[in-house]
Order: structure tokens, then C-alpha cells, then sequence
């Protein structure tokens, strides 16, 4: 005999118990259904187009405010929708008169209608505010509170006959529900009572597979079903040990190679000097390698609570990167370095951070590497201090032979040529342009230094912009530029050091005027909000093209086809010592070609 035909006689007589209950609950839900049925034609459409109609009334109620605020468009369309609304559902309650008295209210209903129809016609007509307003209030708002109130008699009236409806099926339905649950009752003692004797044979052999299906996901490959019998069940039982005996030796010729993987990737990854952290979603340590956990002594048992304050800060706000869905953390230079203290010394760390994926493509971790900069920071910091001190060099023999040259050109030492003299002013013009480097060279040696102090000072807005026109007109006129500033008085007051921001509008001013052709201008402007000031220097030169508007801000940076004579340092230096400040410093395309460079810089209490 097959299990199917074992399962259908176990089941038997609780099939016949339940064709029993089935015809009484038949009856019953027959029986329940004509009265729930009843209140859902005669009652419920009219309380849901009493609702509908109250809906509408108050959506022209507050379409003619709009009208009345002077946004008559919007509110005459409002109307018209509201209106079309309100007589679709008032057709339907007129065709749905179920209950005494609903007929009279309908009718009212319908005259308040018609009386706030025609007060909203002679509403429309109106156009001036005043007339709207006081046609609103005499006439049209009193025909609308008519028109809700009738809405809510009917609503009432039906929802009161809902109430009693539904009372008197409550009484039937529990008169059936007793009769239903004592047949019921009865069909299931005796229907499980002979199934379980019957159906408690039949899962001997199920209570066989699962024991072993158990063993086997805990990892016991022996396990076996043994099973007796021709049926379905011994089939699987015969299946499911044909399938563990597959299994045992697939992990045993497999297991050796997924061995041999492991300890090749741990391998790989233990052979970087740099440290390597995998991190999991709730900061746990997934994965570590060698130079990990010597360097930063870290272990995945005990996570990141003995780690360093300042590395951990740094682990977690790359782990929250990645993590967030911004995709891969990469610094943005080696200031993001985090410095670590190890037993051969301290060392500088700059971390890099990618994201770990599953199988379906959920982001499950961050793997961060720590690349070891302590070196190049060294280089850096040599190299800074080398051009500080040339810099420092340059500066006295380049101050006496710029005295030299201007002694030369007043003729103090005799007169000279014409060929002496242009020779002279162009010696000049290059003791200048070097005098300018030196000074940006110096900047440069103190904000990397951290020697960048600042003397802060309530300044007024027009004047700090006037004063650096000032500074840049006689370079404007050999341009022949037109300096322009459109800051107006009264904007209140910046809190800088004004010597600093100085520099800034020098280099922003003197770019523009470089970059802009003969007989453009070059504007000066500024706007204030609660927080801060916005400067802006607009030019009508080339522009800057988009792919170079982040690295012009960097340093040693020129454009292409820049002509030669600069070091790259005054847009650097500019941003420093905006961000010294606490604003931003950016560039934009200014509408009819040209740049403008902006920066903020903090509003003075």
C-alpha cells in the first residue's frame, strides 16, 4: 500500500467530521451573510456618500479661502473639482432611500445644495478681494455649513440603522455560533481521536529521518535512515542516505583544498607589512593580519576596546563610511595620517577602506588598510623645512638687490641708457615676481608648521572689500582691468585677521586681473547671512575648466599653457588660510563666461 493511500484512510474520519461541520458553518455564514449583506446595500453606500459629500463641502469651503488669499486660479479649479464630486455622490444617495425618514433629509440635503451652488456662482463672479471676502462670509460660508449639516443627518440616520442592523445579526450570529461550536466540537473529538490512532503508525518512520536529518546538519556525515517498508517513505529514507554518503566523501576530498586556500590567502595577507583590519557591520574584527596585530596589537577576541583613542576614532569613521553606502574611504592627503604609538616608535598611518560584499551583494564589512607614511612625513617635513630655510636665505640678498635695482632706476649711481633702463625695469619686474614666491614660500613653511596665527578683529564688510581693490588698482591699470566693487554698506562686520584675508583677496584679485583680457573688469563682491560673509571675486577671462577646479587649490598646481613665473602656492595658501578661519573657498562658472571664486569667511557677533 502506498503512503498516499495510508495518508487519505488516516484521514478519513476527520474528512467526514469536517464535511459535517462544513454544511452547518455553511448555514451559518449563509445566514450571517444576509443580514451583513443587508447593511452594506442599504446602508453603508449612504454613510460613505454622506462622507464624501461632507469631504467635498469642506474642500469648497476651503478652495474659496484660496480665492479669497488672492490665489483665485487654484481655487476656482478646486470649486470645480469639489462640485463635480459633491453631485456624483448626492445622485447616489438619492438613488439609495433604504430607511424612514431618509427621503425628507435627502431632499434637504438637495435644496442645500442647490442654495450653495448658486451662492458659489454669484461667489465666482466676484473679483475683487474685499467683495470675495464679504460674499464669502454673508453668503457663501452659511449655504456650506447648510450643506454639512444636512450631510450629517443622513449620516446619522444611516449610521443609527447600521447600529440596530447590526445588534439583531450579533443576537443571530450568536445563537449560530453556539450551535457551530457544539457540532464542532463533537466532529473533532471524534474525528481526531481516530485519525491519531491511524496517523501515529504512519510518522514512525518520519520521527527515524528527521533524527538523522538532525545529525547530519550537525555535521555527523555517518548519520543513516533506516527505514523498513515499500513505501514513499522508505524511498526517501533509501534517498537520504545516498545523499550522506555522497556528501562524506565530497568533504573528504574537499576539505584538504579549502585547508590549503585558507592558509594561502592568510598568507598573502600576513605578507604585507602594512596593517590589515576587516571589520564587521557592528565593529567587530572579522580578520586580521600579522602586521595587525604586532603593530596594533589588536586581536578579534577582544575587539577594538583596547586599541588606541585615535586609531579607533579613525577605524570607526571608515568603517561608517564604507558602511554608510558612500562606497570606498580614500584620504584626501597625508594630514589624515593618524599617528600610533609602537614599540620601535612612533608611526604615522593613513587609512584607506573598502567595502566587504556578500554573495548577494549586501555590503557585510570594511577591510581597512593602514599604509604606513611615517617616511614619507619625514620627506615631507625635510622638504618643508628645506624651503623655509632657502626661502629664509633668499630673503635678505633678494631685499638688497631689489634696493640695488630701484637705486639704479632713479639714476642715483648716473645716468643710464635707454637699453640700461629697460634692462633695469625688466630686472625689476623679476625681483618682484621672486619677491613673491619667496613670500608665498614663507606662508607656505608656517602653515604647515602650524605657525599660522591669526589676530582676529570685527572688520567691516565694505571696507575689508574697498581696501583690497585699493591694494590691486595700480596692477589693474597696467592691465588695463577695470576693478570693480559692488559691495554695498551696512552689511555688517566680518570677525578676521585682516592682514591674512588680505593675502586672499590678493591672490584671487591678482589671478582675475592676470586672466583677464584688456579692458574687461573684474568685480569685487559680497553677500551676509545670520552666520557668515561670502565674498566673490567674478572675472571675464578663460575660466577654469571643471576637471581642474579642485586641484587648482593644491599645491605646486598650475594649469596648462599657464605662463611661467609662479610657484603654485597662492591658491593653496588662500585655502588655508580661509579654512584657518573656519569658512570654505570654491569656484563656479559665472553666467557669459569668466570664474568666480568665492570664499566665507565668519559674520561678526
Amino acid at each position: 500500500m502506498t503512503l498516499r493511500t495510508k495518508l487519505v484512510l488516516a484521514q478519513a474520519p476527520l474528512l467526514a467530521a469536517l464535511i459535517f461541520v462544513g454544511a452547518v458553518g455553511s448555514l451559518t455564514a449563509r445566514e450571517l451573510g444576509r443580514g451583513a449583506q443587508a447593511i452594506l446595500r442599504e446602508n453603508y453606500r449612504s454613510v460613505l456618500a454622506s462622507q464624501r459629500m461632507a469631504d467635498a463641502a469642506a474642500r469648497i469651503d476651503s478652495a474659496a479661502l484660496f480665492c479669497v488669499a488672492g490665489e483665485r486660479p487654484r481655487g476656482l479649479k478646486r470649486i470645480a473639482e469639489s462640485q463635480r464630486a459633491f453631485e456624483l455622490e448626492l445622485r447616489v444617495q438619492e438613488g439609495n432611500v433604504t430607511e424612514a425618514g431618509e427621503a425628507e433629509a435627502t431632499a434637504r440635503l438637495r435644496a442645500d445644495w442647490q442654495r450653495s451652488s448658486d451662492a458659489l456662482a454669484r461667489f465666482t463672479a466676484l473679483a475683487s478681494e474685499r467683495e470675495l471676502r464679504d460674499a464669502y462670509f454673508s453668503d457663501l460660508l452659511p449655504a456650506i455649513t447648510a450643506v454639512k449639516q444636512s450631510a450629517d443627518s443622513v449620516l446619522a440616520l444611516n449610521q443609527d440603522a447600521m447600529v440596530r442592523k447590526s445588534d439583531a445579526a450579533q443576537r443571530s450570529a450568536e445563537r449560530l455560533n453556539t450551535l457551530l461550536i457544539a457540532v464542532a466540537a463533537l466532529g473533532c473529538v471524534v474525528g481526531m481521536l481516530s485519525s491519531s490512532l491511524l496517523t501515529a503508525r504512519l510518522l514512525r518512520p518520519l520521527g527515524v529521518l528527521r533524527q538523522a536529518a538532525r545529525r547530519l546538519g550537525e555535521g555527523d556525515v555517518a548519520a543513516r535512515a533506516q527505514v523498513e517498508g515499500r513505501d514513499e517513505l522508505a524511498e526517501v529514507a533509501s534517498e537520504f542516505n545516498t545523499m550522506a554518503e555522497r556528501l562524506q566523501r565530497y568533504r573528504e576530498s574537499t576539505l584538504g583544498q579549502l585547508l590549503a586556500a585558507h592558509r594561502s590567502s592568510q598568507a598573502v595577507i600576513d605578507s604585507l607589512s602594512d596593517p590589515v583590519v576587516v571589520l564587521g557591520i557592528a565593529g567587530e574584527i572579522l580578520h586580521l593580519n600579522a602586521a595587525a596585530e604586532s603593530l596594533l596589537e589588536l586581536r578579534p577576541e577582544t575587539g577594538l576596546g583596547g586599541v588606541q583613542p585615535g586609531l579607533r576614532a579613525v577605524l570607526e569613521r571608515v568603517r561608517g563610511h564604507v558602511l554608510g553606502g558612500s562606497g570606498a574611504y580614500l584620504p584626501k592627503g597625508l594630514e589624515e595620517a593618524v599617528r600610533v604609538t609602537a614599540s620601535e616608535g612612533d608611526r604615522r598611518l593613513l587609512p584607506r577602506g573598502t567595502p566587504v560584499y556578500s554573495e548577494q551583494g549586501d555590503v557585510i564589512g570594511a577591510s581597512i588598510v593602514l599604509q604606513d607614511v611615517t617616511r614619507l612625513l619625514s620627506f615631507e617635513e625635510l622638504r618643508n623645512d628645506l624651503v623655509a630655510t632657502v626661502a629664509h636665505e633668499f630673503r635678505t640678498p633678494l631685499t638688497s638687490l631689489r634696493m640695488a635695482i630701484h637705486l639704479l632706476n632713479e639714476q642715483a649711481a648716473g645716468p643710464l641708457s635707454k637699453k640700461q633702463a629697460d634692462l633695469l625695469f625688466a630686472a625689476r619686474d623679476d625681483c618682484e615676481r621672486l619677491q613673491s614666491t619667496v613670500d608665498e614660500l614663507l606662508d607656505l613653511s608656517r602653515i604647515q608648521g602650524g605657525k599660522l596665527e591669526l589676530r582676529l578683529a570685527s572688520i567691516d564688510v565694505e571696507s575689508l572689500a574697498r581696501k583690497a581693490i585699493e591694494v590691486q588698482r595700480g596692477a589693474a591699470e597696467l592691465a588695463r582691468v577695470e576693478l570693480r566693487c559692488e559691495v554695498l554698506p551696512g552689511q555688517g562686520n566680518a570677525r578676521v585677521d585682516p592682514d591674512r584675508i588680505a593675502l586672499v583677496f590678493a591672490n584671487l584679485l591678482g589671478n582675475a586681473i592676470r586672466h583677464g583680457p584688456a579692458g574687461s573688469a573684474v568685480s569685487l563682491r559680497a553677500r551676509t547671512s545670520d552666520a557668515e560673509v561670502r565674498y566673490e571675486v567674478v572675472d571675464q577671462g578663460p575660466g577654469i575648466p571643471r576637471e581642474y577646479r579642485q586641484a587648482i587649490f593644491e599645491k605646486y598646481f598650475q594649469l596648462p599653457d599657464t605662463p611661467p613665473g609662479g610657484a603654485g602656492l597662492g591658491l593653496f595658501i588662500a585655502r588655508e588660510v580661509v579654512r584657518a578661519h573656519g569658512g570654505e573657498i570654491g569656484v563656479e562658472d559665472e553666467p557669459g563666461g569668466g570664474a568666480r571664486f568665492w570664499f566665507t569667511v565668519p559674520r561678526a557677533s
